[in-house]
């Protein structure tokens, strides 16, 4: 087993953990559940905006389900070349974070949106170790 497989292996594990977060214990402030977000409790005040808000959780767990399924396919039947291109795709799509996701949550820990505050800097630094540590696996698998 190579580097690059015991990294994604972490990476199913952290990600299995949020989708089941995310499907059971939504407003959980752990494993990147949504009840950091303030929002959470006031959209409970509107069944409405609190069964829209359900829905687009929901949606992110099972897109993340999606990924997670896909990349067990890919670490069983894959070979080297496309272990390491389906780790160039997980660099590209977990680096995606900080296009719109991290801005928007800086802003909210601004706004006072988010408890605990700081929880922007605290998720952009473990997502940022992630695609740091994808791209150093991609690189050792591509060149060892």
């Amino acid at each position: 087993m190579n580097l690059l497989t015991i990294v994604s292996i972490g990476f199913l594990i952290l990600e299995a953990t949020n989708v089941v977060t995310l499907y059971f214990f939504p407003g959980s402030t752990y494993a990147n559940g949504v009840g950091v977000f303030k929002a959470w409790d006031k959209s409970k005040a509107d069944p409405e905006m609190h069964d829209f808000v359900k829905y687009l959780v929901n949606w992110v767990a099972g897109t993340k389900l999606i990924f997670i399924l896909l990349l067990i396919v890919i670490l069983y039947v894959a070979d080297d070349q496309t272990l390491i291109l389906a780790g160039v795709a997980l660099v590209i799509s977990i680096a995606s974070f900080f296009w719109r996701l991290f801005p928007l949550a800086c802003k909210m820990d601004r706004e006072g949106q988010v408890e605990p505050r700081n929880y922007s800097t605290a998720l952009g630094g473990m997502i940022g170790a992630f695609v740091l540590v994808f791209l150093a696996a991609v690189l050792i698998a591509a060149f060892a």
